[in-house]
Formats: C-alpha cells, sequence, structure tokens
C-alpha cells in the first residue's frame, strides 16, 4: 500500500464519538484479509471484508466505504472489473481505490492505473 493514499484518507484524528472511517478489504485469501484489516484499525478504520468482485459491488451498493482495497485476482468477478464498474457509476467514481496484484509487469499496472485504481 502506498503511504500518501493512505495518509490522505487516513483519519486526521479520533474524535470522542466520531464514526470512524470505513474501509472494504477485497480479498480472497484470509492471511492478506487479516493482516490488511489489521492495519487499517490500528489506523482507526472500520473494516468490512468482501470475499469476491460480486460481494464487493453487493457489499459497496450497501454501504459506501470511503476507500477500498481490492484484489486483482479474485472469483467470481475480478477486481480490474469491479474498478471499471464503481469508476462508471456517478455515486463511486472518486471511491479511492488501491488494487492488490501478485502480478509485477509494469504493462498490468498501467493497466490498473488506466482502469481507475488510485494506487
Amino acid at each position: 500500500m502506498s503511504s500518501a493514499t493512505v495518509e490522505s484518507t487516513r483519519p486526521s484524528s479520533p474524535r470522542a464519538g466520531a464514526a470512524r472511517p470505513f474501509a472494504l478489504v477485497v480479498e480472497d485469501e484470509a492471511a492478506l484479509v487479516e493482516l490488511i484489516s489489521y492495519n487499517l484499525e490500528k489506523d482507526g478504520y472500520e473494516v468490512g471484508v468482501a470475499m469476491d468482485g460480486e460481494e464487493a459491488l453487493m457489499q459497496i451498493e450497501e454501504r459506501q466505504p470511503d476507500i477500498v482495497i481490492l484484489d486483482w485476482m479474485l472469483p467470481r468477478l475480478p477486481g480490474i472489473e469491479v474498478c471499471r464498474r464503481l469508476r462508471s457509476r456517478s455515486t463511486t467514481r472518486n471511491l479511492p481505490i488501491i488494487m492488490l496484484t501478485a502480478k509485477s509487469e509494469e504493462a498490468d499496472r498501467i493497466r490498473g492505473l488506466d482502469t481507475g485504481a488510485d494506487d
């Protein structure tokens, strides 16, 4: 995760009684979900989890997060398609999206950014 992106969405200071920002982690590997969730919670986020792309879109319809941490390779609907759909909707067009991927080719990174990922 890029510290600059997280910094820009991190709460400036927790206020008593203030709602915490909500992060949706879209990842199908339990160990990664646990690691990412732990770090986000430590930084003051409330964390939701979706295990596949279709579940992520349904959850976002129900409650729009402040940021999405999105795996590229997901069951049922790939993260790149989830990103594309979120960017095509007026309600989620500006939603911060950080994509995670094991893909190391520069062309894949460019494709993710071109699709609308912020990092």
